[in-house]
């Protein structure tokens, strides 16, 4: 299967291509590298490296012909989002808009699109389902909501199947510690550097927090199911700051007493995602608890 994996040079989607690579599929990356790293990439795979509006991208899609776009190339920063709308939106709306001209021009089959959590906003009941109300916090939350309407009036006018994931908070190698970078990310560069690892609010708040190949076998198993479907990705599981904390500690054999500051405006107390739908419609489960997650994390540093 030929398949175009957008962003693939970056934390989540890396991975991605290192699993269909290995399952035999003809493998081309688009990505600009701002963020990604272009050595994360397969050597069996070929990279273009290109905004999404390129206009190297129409060619792409002309001489190739992917049968499935996966597409996880986006700008993630909630608070760039906020100061840069404009630039935040035409990443994530218009080039996401772009890929499925091309999709519809060139004959693709499919979209695998990342979405994420942060599209259903506050939580009004746990866990949170796709039938839960979408009412984002952020501009980045909008800017990934948006592509999702786009995507299903594309499949509904043209034909194009589609799948959206919709991922819970994903952590595991390679994610970038700075910025926007996941707190499990953050505490390890912390521990590692001997520094202290910052708490905002009580420590108490909790995140639903999925392992990085666990996301992977999502993507693979949408390659062939979840037809017209969105669904979320995650481990449906309930885990505290606090709870996090502690189980790095213990695993790295670190013991430290966080600083805690007063909780970031808009932060959200508790989130969990169901993984139900993804289950049934997908015949796939997380494979990883935290703790196993978290030692295979700790394990790759260094590698």
């Amino acid at each position: 299967m030929r398949i175009l994996i957008t962003g693939g040079a970056g934390f989540i989607a890396s991975h991605i291509a290192e699993r269909f690579v290995r399952a035999g599929h003809e493998v081309t990356v688009l990505d600009n590298l701002s963020h990604g790293d272009a050595r994360r990439i397969p050597p069996q795979a070929r990279l273009l490296q290109a905004d999404l509006l390129s206009p190297q991208v129409g060619d792409l899609f002309k001489a190739w012909k992917p049968e499935v776009v996966c597409h996880h190339a986006a700008q993630i920063d909630v608070s760039t989002s906020l100061k840069q709308p404009l630039t935040d939106a035409a990443t994530n709306i218009l080039g996401t808009l772009a890929l499925l001209l091309h999709c519809r021009n060139h004959g693709t089959r499919k979209i695998i699109y990342a979405s994420s959590a942060a599209v259903y906003g506050t939580p009004l009941y746990l866990p949170v389902d796709e039938n839960h109300p979408v009412k984002p916090l952020s501009f980045y939350g909008i800017s990934k909501h948006s592509p999702e309407h786009y995507i299903e009036a594309y499949s509904s006018l043209y034909g194009l199947d589609y799948t959206i994931l919709r991922y819970a908070n994903v952590y595991g190698p390679r994610q970038d510690p700075t910025g926007e970078g996941g707190v499990i990310s953050i505490f390890l560069n912390k521990l590692a550097r001997g520094e202290t690892p910052v708490i905002y609010g009580s420590g108490n708040q909790t995140r639903d927090f999925i392992y990085v190949q666990d996301i992977v076998s999502a993507n693979a198993a949408a390659l062939t199911a979840g037809s017209r479907q969105t669904l979320n990705v995650s481990c449906n599981r309930s885990t505290s700051v606090n709870e996090l904390l502690h189980m790095l500690c213990r695993l790295s054999g670190r013991t430290v007493t966080p600083e805690y500051k007063p909780a970031q405006p808009g932060d959200i107390v508790h989130s969990v995602l169901s993984n139900r739908a993804a289950a049934a419609s997908l015949n796939w489960t997380p494979r990883y608890s935290v703790l196993e997650g978290l030692k295979d994390t700790l394990a790759s540093i260094g590698d």
